[in-house]
């Protein structure tokens, strides 16, 4: 593959959610966000957080991976520097999180309120609550999740309270869908038909909404395809990486 590939991970996570992408794409850029994983920069504001990444960008445009927020970021990238990124994979990712008028794709404010409670009050029992919603909807047994769980968590360095704070305040805030029309770099969209964070549905409007999108939906599959269908996922993206 002739262009950088970058990856840029979800709310509450680190680096380390890439697991099964490391030796498939051993060239590759695997970032953690400020107060996230190896990064120790808590910053509070999250223009600080995309300042963050785009200044560890390589020189040659990369193909940004992103996952959930970390898609959201992604595309804000893609507009803002556009002569940095060549391309972008969208995993799971949404212009808008929550719900809201003429949007009925979000999660509800109900669930939303319940994870900032949970942050406030136990913040590693609602990290790993999280974590289990994400695999919701995967066909696997108990000890396949616990496999998982094991490898894809770095249980050494949790973000802090005020980090999953400012991710939460991104998420709640953070309104693409007008903007995401002006991305003009090829688009890989990918989804979960039993995402329960974010539904397919949002996947598929989003894709309707980038020009140069196209669209693709693993079955039996929740919010983390490159955790619980890595195989596949791993080949789409790497196919798809060589055509553009």
């Amino acid at each position: 593959m002739s262009k950088p590939i970058v990856f840029l991970h979800g709310w509450g996570q680190s680096r380390q959610i890439w697991y099964r992408q490391m030796e498939t794409f051993p060239d590759a850029i695997f970032l953690d966000l400020p107060g996230h994983g190896s990064n120790h920069e808590e910053e509070t504001n999250i223009s600080d957080w995309i300042e963050s990444v785009a200044a560890q960008l390589p020189d040659q445009p990369s193909v940004m991976v992103g996952w959930s927020l970390g898609g959201m970021i992604a595309m804000q990238l893609a507009l803002q520097c556009p002569e940095k990124i060549a391309a972008l994979v969208l995993i799971s990712t949404t212009p808008s999180f929550c719900r809201q008028k003429n949007w009925a794709f979000g999660c509800s404010h109900e669930w939303f309120e319940a994870f900032e409670s949970g942050i406030k009050n136990n913040a590693s029992k609602t990290i790993s609550r999280f974590f289990a919603l994400m695999l919701h909807g995967d066909a696997m047994d108990r000890s396949e999740y616990n496999q998982i769980a094991k490898n894809a968590i770095d249980a050494s360095m949790q973000p802090s309270t005020t980090t999953l704070r400012t991710g939460l305040d991104y998420l709640a805030t953070t309104d693409l869908r007008k903007t995401v029309r002006d991305i003009q770099q090829p688009t890989l969209i990918l989804h979960g038909d039993n995402d329960a964070i974010i539904p397919a549905s949002a996947g598929q409007s989003l894709a309707e909404s980038i020009p140069h999108a196209i669209y693709h939906l693993f079955k039996q599959c929740g919010h983390a395809p490159f955790l619980t269908q890595h195989t596949t996922f791993n080949a789409t993206v790497e196919t798809w990486c060589l055509k553009i």
